[in-house]
């Protein structure tokens, strides 16, 4: 039964992100300066719950001035980072398939 909301749960996360109606956690940091974006997820209950996995995680790697914010929205590339107008494509994997 868990497979099938999985599944159902994954197409339906596909379908809002398609339409831009998806929920993502952007993380902006001060230094470095980057915004990232991580999600998509199916609500913002979800989204919130995950951001502070991804927040410690950029704390732990030296990460200063973190400001965070849960939206909808559909980003086009997952990290830029404002050094020589730097874009990284991350891979965008589904909110349950372990980001968190």
């Amino acid at each position: 039964m868990k497979t099938i909301w999985n599944s159902s749960k994954e197409l339906l996360i596909n379908l809002l992100d398609n339409f831009g109606l998806a929920w993502w956690v952007e993380i902006a940091t001060q230094t470095p300066r980057c915004i990232y974006y991580f999600g998509p997820f199916l609500s913002c209950t979800d989204a919130k719950e995950a951001m502070k996995g991804y927040m410690e995680d950029l704390e732990q790697e030296g990460a200063q001035g973190i400001a965070i914010n849960v939206k909808r929205c559909k980003p086009s590339i997952l990290t830029i980072g404002d050094e020589l107008g730097e874009r990284m494509d991350r891979k965008v994997r589904p909110a349950f398939s372990g980001q968190i």
